[in-house]
């Protein structure tokens, strides 16, 4: 979400803006690499490099960096005793290296053109090389191994994937569905949920998701559900929960978690092996009772897994 925020802006010509790039952490922090954070002129922020600890000082650079309209690197140590502006008070205890960016002339191009690319719902990795000249050189490269720097084009710096939402797709639209996809959106996921009963299944009950009411037939046609996608079967209803199971194996979405206790699960698949995408049962084992507690078991569960395939995607992608 984050990321689709960040194109967006840029795509519709916000004021002029600074984009700030976590490039390395070193110890513990609150971001990863990768994690972006765009400062306009205006004061409009999007994203964040911190728990807010860092962004009033990174804010106070963007006006030289606008008007210089050159790229500065900064970095920030926040372990105790080692820095004696940053270390006392945050306690991530890490060393960040952040680069900040005036997001005008090539970046500025080449961010519109991953805005075309990732809301259409594709990733993209922006590949950034410094020429001697201490410029930088950007591209958008698709999957697959990061090419060496052409010999005078420059050093290769780092690689940002610009992901789209990863959409949640929740069939059943009971309790444990409405608290599942409140806390959904808030930590990245463009939503859906999908039941065979008009009056749970409505924009009443879910005004800020998409609302697909049928068989199982008709939501894996209508929501075109595919490989990136996370569904969540919370029906509790066994025949329709097996019908659903059914369209949803062969699509091998991204992740397939399953509501219900291990009895439930067998009788749903029987004799068939469980595949290495569906979680069965679904969520952390917390102890979770009720559906805001089941929700909360699910969403750090999604949290965790979308964190696992990120990483298997960079893997891949350095290999």
């Amino acid at each position: 979400m984050e990321t689709e925020n960040i194109l967006r802006y840029v795509q519709n010509e916000g004021a002029p803006a600074v984009l700030a790039t976590l490039v390395s952490v070193r110890g513990h922090a609150y971001r990863k690499p990768g994690a972006m954070l765009l400062l306009a002129a205006d004061g409009h922020r999007i994203g964040s490099i911190s728990p807010g600890c860092l962004e009033a000082d990174i804010s106070a650079r963007v006006p030289r960096i606008l008007e210089r309209g050159r790229l500065e690197w900064v970095s920030y140590n926040t372990e105790p005793g080692t820095d004696p502006i940053w270390g006392e008070d945050m306690g991530c205890g890490g060393e960040l290296g952040i680069l900040l960016e005036p997001v005008e002339g090539r970046l500025l191009a080449i961010l519109r053109e991953a805005a075309q690319t990732v809301l259409r719902g594709k990733a993209a990795w922006l590949v950034r090389e410094l020429r001697p000249d201490q410029e930088m050189d950007y591209r958008l490269e698709d999957d697959g191994p990061i090419k060496d720097s052409v010999a005078g084009r420059g050093a290769f710096i780092f690689a940002a994937r610009l992901d789209p939402s990863r959409r949640l797709i929740i069939f059943g639209a009971g309790e444990e569905a409405a608290a599942l996809e409140a806390m959904a959106r808030p930590i990245g996921f463009a939503t859906a949920v999908a039941d065979w009963r008009e009056d749970w299944c409505s924009k009443e009950r879910f005004p800020l998701a998409r609302t697909v009411v049928g068989d199982a037939g008709r939501i894996a046609e209508e929501l075109r559900i595919g490989r990136s996608d996370y569904v969540v079967l919370a029906s509790h209803h066994l025949r329709r929960d097996r019908d659903m199971l059914r369209h949803l194996l062969p699509l091998q979405p991204e992740y397939v978690g399953v509501i219900g206790s291990a009895r439930r699960i067998g009788l749903l698949f029987g004799e068939l092996p469980i595949p290495d995408f569906v979680d069965a049962p679904a969520g952390l084992p917390i102890g979770a009772e009720g559906a805001a507690e089941i929700a909360v078991s699910i969403a750090a569960r999604l949290v965790q897994w979308r964190s696992g395939a990120e990483a298997a995607a960079w893997e891949r992608r350095h290999a």
